[in-house]
């Protein structure tokens, strides 16, 4: 490691780096002994100056430990992959197909880990996966669990505390709907008494909220729950993203049909990365996300996971989803 020289003790001068806090200690500690051995401890010093030194030495620790946080802190996302070749991903159990965790070897699938092992592979490290949950990702980004979140929506609360990439992929918004409830524009969910169904919070939520301000919207916990109440006959519609609506209908093909309303709206799917003034990893990133999308691999790596993990086929795709 390079040093650079003051007096006789060297100072640690790459960035981010600091002397353990042990060190520290001892130094300031030795340094006050050494000093009462000389004298600060004799009569012809007052209590005065006695208080003062030892409040100085108190000081010094307190500004060691301090300045040991900060320079911790100072190291970017970018500064820590290539120091430790390891690029922290979020991944979530059973998110398919964004995630898929095989519990009996710990491997993951999924295209998250797809573009995971993609990227690393061009920052020259190695995926160390981190579960967590859609909730939780944001927190965990913020208190450097992890690096990167892969299928994050950029969502104006978000983007006040998490960096963001360019746009990954847009996810088509759709409507799945119980037999006999024909959609064709958005309006006709707005001027109807058809109930509809989203999982509160969500973007599906924000959706409804934004352009069906006099339709009959429930919101329930989650998707699960949306999902229930169409089964039950509760509601007449679910507003899904295509990325979760066609898994569900290849997997519930009674449950009703999908339709694309007029005119198509769209949630742009990001990488969240933790938010700090070092746009390193942002703009390498970046970089990566546009040679893959220039070489078709963000589509064809996201149709591969739909059939493997999904069962739903590129052809079930309608020609105007783009990926």
């Amino acid at each position: 490691m390079e040093s650079v020289e003051v007096g006789s003790q060297p100072q640690r001068a790459e960035a981010g780096m600091a002397w353990p806090l042990s060190v520290l200690v001892r130094g300031a500690l030795s340094a006050a002994w050494r000093f009462l051995q000389c004298g600060l401890s004799a009569r012809s010093f007052p209590v005065s100056t006695k208080r003062f030194f030892l409040g100085a030495v108190a000081a010094l620790v307190s500004m060691a430990a301090s300045g040991l946080s900060s320079a911790q802190e100072t190291e970017s996302s970018m500064a820590r992959v290539q120091r430790t070749k390891v690029l922290r991903v979020g991944a979530i159990a059973g998110a398919i197909p964004y995630f898929n965790k095989d519990l009996a070897t710990g491997k993951w699938d999924g295209f998250g880990p797809d573009f995971s092992e993609s990227l690393a592979k061009k920052l020259g490290a190695r995926v160390e996966y981190v579960e967590t949950t859609w909730g939780n990702a944001v927190l965990d980004l913020q208190s450097n669990k992890i690096d990167a979140m892969f299928g994050m929506a950029p969502t104006p609360a978000r983007q006040e505390v998490v960096n963001f990439t360019d746009t990954l992929f847009d996810n088509t918004y759709t409507v799945v709907c119980r037999k006999g409830v024909t959609v064709k524009n958005w309006d006709d969910l707005n001027a109807s008494k058809d109930r509809v169904v989203v999982d509160v919070g969500s973007s599906h939520d924000q959706l409804a909220t934004r352009i069906l301000p006099k339709a009959n919207v429930s919101r329930l916990e989650n998707s699960g729950a949306a999902t229930m109440a169409l089964s039950a006959g509760r509601a007449d519609c679910q507003i899904l993203v295509i990325l979760l609506a066609q898994p569900l209908l290849a997997k519930r093909p009674n449950i009703g049909t999908m339709t694309i309303p007029a005119p198509t709206y769209t949630a742009p799917v990001s990488i969240g990365l933790r938010k700090e003034s070092d746009s390193a990893l942002q703009k390498a990133v970046n970089e990566w996300l546009a040679d893959a999308r220039a070489k078709g691999e963000v589509r064809s790596t996201i149709l591969k996971n739909m059939e493997k993990l999904a069962g739903v086929p590129a052809s079930a795709f309608p020609p105007e989803i783009k990926f």
